[in-house]
């Protein structure tokens, strides 16, 4: 479990644009976003030692980002092997980085082309091992089949409709409306939803986050340090990573988990609200991993924002806008600002405590959530202004 509260802080956010066609190269867009994130901290190159990402294949070596940022002496370089399960990981392993003496101050980034190069959104590439050589017979090859079975599993076991996914869709979209960095920004009704394109049953295109090309990155330190750093820091309460007994034996297994109308974040909430010493009560906003509307019903479950099997009714009514009980998402989530692994749930989590969200601020936000991962495993943090 987390034993860290309070000792480290998020001290600079950084990104790029937000497209479906950079025209640069990932080094590149790694390159701004760490840059970006190390002079909103106030510090330069020089005096960053360490650096962490992860990346499907899709992506650059934190060596090659640190050569090209020209930081001298890097003492801490990992590449984590993992999609959206790890967005919040890495955060967590910078601080524990420099708790160990590893490091000082560390660079965390995703950077991807994940609309005009590399795109998560199409078929794998194919081996035959794992649970692939199980599934690819039969055509179950992207992620849309695969967490098509998971929100279909929740709809049988509580009722949920499509009506209840759409909420989280329309409120997504109406939070992107007020952020100049969002992909989407159009606003949808019910109808808009309902009529939109069938891709695997029960999710429609508007179910289905983005693809997108860019990054953001952020710069981890120590609470003493970053009190004297240019932003006013974010500490990390708590944080957690898991998903139980039965993660798989490769990124795609769903095949022996034992219930698929819940996924990971049931087994990590004991150890986060427990790390952070505050409860799901406690939280003014939450950004929660969106690669699909029913990701979000799962995890507001799991986390213990509302009972088991309530995520569908929860989201209705206004309750996750960012005038509700809990505002959800306040960027426009990975379904309308962008898809970069769930790392920009992190950077809009710090803005909203820092009070820089502009029109789209949380009054009084002291407490945020932020998650990633929608299946087996995955990972979440608990920071305070």
């Amino acid at each position: 479990m987390w034993t860290l509260r309070d000792r480290y802080c998020i001290a600079g956010i950084g990104e790029t644009a937000y497209t479906k066609a950079s025209g640069r190269t990932v080094l590149d867009l790694a390159s701004e976003a760490c840059l970006k994130a190390a002079a909103d901290a106030g510090l330069a190159p020089e005096a960053i030692d360490g650096i962490v990402s992860f990346h499907f294949n899709d992506s650059v070596p934190a060596t090659a980002v640190a050569t090209s940022l020209g930081i001298p002496a890097v003492r801490y370089a990992v590449d984590f092997a993992g999609g959206g399960n790890a967005a919040n990981l890495i955060v967590l392993a910078a601080a524990a980085a420099i708790e160990a003496g590893l490091a000082t101050s560390v660079l965390c980034y995703r950077a991807m082309n994940g609309r005009s190069g590399f795109r998560l959104g199409g078929g794998r590439e194919l081996s035959a091992r794992g649970v692939t050589q199980f599934t690819a017979p039969f055509g179950w090859v992207t992620y849309p089949q695969a967490m098509a079975m998971w929100c279909r599993r929740h709809m049988l076991a509580y009722g949920t409709t499509s009506e209840q996914l759409a909420a989280v869709a329309i409120t997504c979209r109406a939070n992107a409306a007020l952020n100049e960095r969002a992909m989407q920004r159009a606003p949808i009704t019910l109808d808009d939803y309902l009529g939109s394109r069938m891709i695997v049953e029960p999710f429609r295109m508007l179910d289905i986050c983005l693809e997108s090309d860019g990054a953001c990155a952020v710069l981890v330190t120590a609470a003493a340090r970053a009190r004297d750093l240019a932003q006013r820091p974010v500490y990390i309460l708590g944080g957690a990573y898991g998903g139980g007994p039965n993660q798989g034996d490769d990124l795609f297994d769903a095949l022996r988990w034992p219930d698929h109308a819940h996924n990971y974040s049931r087994y990590i909430a004991a150890d986060l609200w427990r790390s952070a010493g505050v409860g799901p009560g406690d939280v003014d906003v939450a950004e929660i991993y969106d690669c699909f509307t029913y990701s979000v019903l799962m995890q507001l479950e799991g986390f213990g924002f509302c009972g088991e099997g309530e995520g569908g009714p929860f989201v209705q009514d206004g309750r996750i806008a960012r005038d509700g009980a809990l505002p959800v998402n306040t960027h426009g989530g990975l379904l309308s600002e962008a898809y970069i692994h769930g790392l920009n749930h992190v950077l809009e989590a710090v803005r909203q405590l820092r009070g820089a969200a502009g029109a789209r601020q949380v009054p009084g936000a002291e407490i945020a959530f932020t998650s990633a991962g929608a299946m087996t495993c995955g990972s979440a943090m608990v920071l305070r202004r």
